[in-house]
């Protein structure tokens, strides 16, 4: 018999609905032992970001090359300003939208400190360095070779990025679902399950409403550059975001997107540059979808916000998240540094974070391939002739 795949989607559902039963049975005893792994995974995430963003930023930095075209700059350019824009949109929506169906403060420390599940040990992994310095260095490096042509350390970074991503794959997202298991089996054991559940699924309804309005958008300021109907070009790239929604996937449905954008008028040529291009440095959907999850978050554990920290969380983010495709849930894991070292997110904050990320994954993807279909719309005005 062959053997049969469940992808990560299926198996945080799963993981969801286990923890939740596991809470409300289990004595304290197999609580505290899930504890234990949850603290324990929580300290190997903070020992791995770092050598992702080195691993994975500096060749996606060295791969642009010192003889870059202007179409190369201008699609990069175009693409980390609707990365950005995306997040900023979020903050604007979710913050007004929020106090409107959410509690502030819920699941504040006072409010779920009545019972308190200690783990048995807590082993220390400290990280080779903080995501801020990883990512001065990543620069320094990549840039350093563009101009210095060092061949022999980029295949090193090269190699080692083949590392990173290897250990990301094989061990880290194998053992998502058992990390959220155990963070929502001890909310289960502390009695917030039923906020937290109740809560999620408004905050993923969220975010699906706001990616496809910032895609209308998009679509609206590309079609008035390009002076094309912004609903009917939606309407064409309407297969490329269902099978990005099914599969979970930027990259995976690339020939799907070139197919839509074709119909939509954008050249061969400008197509087969933008789309695979587009498909690693343009996270607009997935920006939206962690910048909902994290500020919801925030809201309901009752973590200050400010603009300015936010601000500064979604520029590094919006760059941290460049290489990310590459990996699966990558920009979830390039970003598990910035909440905790720019938003000052604790690891259960963090946890939630991702269980409402991982959710309902699909809607992410969707909104990027979509939105690669926007700039190509742009790029072939701009560059066609």
């Amino acid at each position: 018999m062959k053997k049969i795949k469940i992808n990560l989607f299926v198996k945080v559902l799963i993981a969801i609905v286990c923890g939740a039963l596991a809470g409300l049975v289990l004595p304290d005893v197999p609580v505290r032992i899930f504890k234990t792994f949850n603290v324990l995974f929580a300290q190997l995430l903070k020992f791995i970001v770092p050598l992702l963003v080195l691993g994975l930023v500096t060749p996606a930095i060295a791969n642009v090359g010192k003889g870059a075209g202007k179409m190369l700059l201008a699609v990069i350019g175009i693409a980390y300003l609707s990365t950005i824009c995306s997040g900023f949109f979020a903050y604007l929506c979710s913050s007004n939208a929020f106090p409107l169906y959410l509690e502030a403060g819920e699941l504040s420390g006072d409010a779920v400190s009545a019972k308190e599940f200690l783990p048995y040990f807590d082993l220390k992994i400290p990280p080779v360095c903080d995501i801020m310095t990883a990512l001065v260095l990543s620069f320094m490096i990549g840039v350093g070779i563009i101009f210095t042509g060092s061949s022999a350390l980029k295949k090193g970074f090269d190699e080692f990025g083949s590392i990173v991503k290897l250990t990301i794959e094989k061990v880290i997202i194998p053992m998502l679902p058992w990390y959220i298991f155990t963070m929502i089996c001890e909310m289960a054991a502390k009695g917030v399950i039923s906020v937290v559940l109740g809560t999620g699924f408004k905050i993923i309804l969220t975010g699906i409403v706001l990616t496809i309005c910032y895609l209308v958008i998009q679509y609206c300021v590309a079609c008035a550059i390009a002076r094309k109907n912004p609903f009917k070009c939606l309407w064409n790239m309407l297969p490329a975001y269902l099978t990005a929604f099914s599969v979970c996937s930027s990259s995976a449905v690339i020939p799907v997107t070139a197919e839509c954008t074709r119909k939509n008028g954008v050249s061969g040529d400008i197509v087969d540059f933008t789309i695979p291009l587009c498909s690693t440095v343009h996270m607009c959907g997935s920006t939206i979808k962690l910048a909902v999850s994290a500020i919801a978050v925030a809201y309901i554990t009752g973590t200050p916000l400010s603009l300015a920290v936010y601000a500064n969380f979604v520029l590094m983010q919006g760059i941290a998240a460049v290489a990310a495709p590459g990996v699966m849930g990558g920009v979830l894991m390039a970003s598990v540094g910035l909440l905790e070292s720019i938003m000052g997110f604790g690891p259960e904050q963090t946890a939630l974070v991702m269980t409402l990320y991982l959710a309902l994954d699909g809607y992410g993807p969707a909104c990027n391939v979509t939105g690669d279909g926007a700039i190509a719309i742009v790029i072939d005005k701009l560059f066609k002739k």
